[in-house]
């Protein structure tokens, strides 16, 4: 029977793997849904991640076994969030399964706020004079029909056949003035209210979560803002690490990218920016730049030319060899792959040669001789060959566009030029004006992930002319 004060219905029952909602997890859901085109059930085992113990095992009837291969409810939030969706939420000592599911949802990025009935609380409202209100207790006062007792549809199913007796046993209005009186709704997390997450887009994008004086804590991305961010900032259980992160968390901002790309790029943009950076001058000191090998012919052989990513053409250049964080480092791999390739340090500028020495590389080789490039054993151009072969593996990929590009995801235009990211704009014009701006600093993180991305040839291509 329909009350038309609450014409849609929800009467809900969960087993559990134990009693903490902050602990334990679900094990079945049992759902009957009530409203003016009808009744429909629904249940499912539900994996819960962990041993069910085995007293609980005993009491349901539900073993590790049954649960081995069901869903986790993160698998099934969606349906089971579509299932309660504008109804009234009615269960027997609703606190104890609401508070599962509430914290379930937020473990898998959803808020859920129902309005709440409690038919335990209800059958003491309307029959004071009972001493039990436990549904054993329901099931013999109304002589309820069960069909499997501690299962979730079973008692799902007694908790809907209660309402219905309470409508051929108590007047109308009583009934929907104890509703009334009784029914609550859940308020939002202080910890999630002050982010004011129900603000955030159900969308892909970049986020920044900020501290006092809005110091950027943490960048990160997201194919849902809302969901990641309730699911990171609003978990009853999470790292220690994590905990004292979110416990500094003042503000959050975003941007949405229209896909996992752009929520990639602006997450990258965004880290350099705002985090690769000293605090105390952040916007005020270039961030340190990435540094490459460069092969450059000096009186008829090859020598490396230490070039940083400050350089205009650094995006564009095909001829570079690694990707360095400082000059110590690309020096270091220059000298490791001397020693692994017999090359000479001197001739690569490496060491000053002295007369009638070998260099370092000659004198740890394997063989004890001296480098076969100073005691005249190799000609240049032997030597030059071997370098390349040496280098090749760290061959930067060449852009492979003669000018700018931009990447079409939904309804954005993300924009690149020569492997550094310049924006994103909602349209031709916009992407344009990106194109011809100067170019953005060469990141090695961008780099790396655009060529991975168009590697796979996924991403949709328009090329720009300036």
């Amino acid at each position: 029977m329909i009350s038309h004060a609450y014409p849609r219905l929800a009467f809900v029952d969960l087993e559990t793997s134990g009693g903490s909602a902050s602990q334990d997890r679900i094990t079945e859901i049992g759902i009957v849904q009530v409203d003016l085109d009808g009744v429909r059930e629904w249940s499912t085992l539900v994996n819960p991640g962990e041993a069910i113990p085995l007293f609980i095992q005993h009491l349901t009837g539900i073993t590790d076994a049954m649960v081995k291969d069901a869903p986790s409810f993160a698998d099934v939030a969606g349906e089971v969030a579509a299932l309660l969706e504008n109804r009234l939420f009615i269960a027997h000592n609703a606190r104890f399964d609401f508070g599962f599911l509430e914290h379930e949802f937020r473990r898998a990025g959803h808020l859920f706020r129902p309005p709440v009935l409690c038919s335990v609380r209800l059958s003491r409202r309307l029959f004071p004079d009972a001493e039990r209100h436990g549904l054993d207790a329901l099931v013999a006062r109304f002589q309820l029909t069960v069909t499997e007792r501690h299962r979730a549809l079973g008692d799902a199913q007694l908790i809907r056949q209660f309402w219905e007796h309470l409508h051929a046993l108590v007047p109308a209005q009583a009934i929907e003035s104890a509703v009334g009186s009784l029914t609550w709704r859940p308020r939002l997390p202080h910890r999630l209210a002050a982010l004011q997450v129900e603000s955030l887009p159900a969308r892909p994008g970049a986020y920044v979560l900020h501290g006092e004086d809005d110091v950027p804590l943490y960048v990160g991305k997201a194919s849902n803002l809302r969901a990641v961010v309730i699911a990171q900032a609003g978990g009853a259980r999470m790292p220690a690490r994590q905990a004292r992160l979110i416990e500094q968390v003042k503000r959050v901002t975003w941007t949405e990218t229209g896909g996992n790309v752009g929520a990639e790029l602006h997450r990258l943009a965004l880290h350099r920016s705002l985090l690769a950076a000293p605090r105390e001058d952040a916007g005020k000191r270039p961030v340190a730049p990435h540094h490459a090998w460069r092969l450059a012919s000096r009186k008829g052989s090859l020598l490396p030319m230490l070039v940083d990513s400050n350089d205009m053409f650094f995006g564009y250049d095909a001829g570079l060899f690694g990707l360095f964080d400082s000059v110590r480092q690309a020096r270091d791999a220059l000298r490791r792959l001397c020693d692994e390739h017999g090359l000479c340090r001197v001739r690569l500028g490496l060491e000053k040669g002295t007369a009638g020495a070998s260099c370092l590389a000659g004198k740890s080789n394997d063989s004890g001789k001296a480098c076969m490039a100073c005691d005249g054993r190799e000609t240049q151009q032997e030597h030059d060959a071997r370098l390349r072969a040496a280098l090749a593996p760290l061959r930067l990929r060449e852009w492979p566009y003669p000018s700018a590009i931009a990447i079409r995801e939904g309804e954005r235009l993300h924009v690149i030029s020569g492997w550094a990211f310049q924006g994103s704009a909602p349209d031709m014009d916009g992407a344009l004006v990106l194109a011809s701006k100067g170019r953005e600093a060469f990141d090695a993180d961008v780099y790396r992930f655009l060529a991975d991305l168009l590697e796979r040839g996924e991403a949709d291509i328009v090329e720009l002319d300036k």
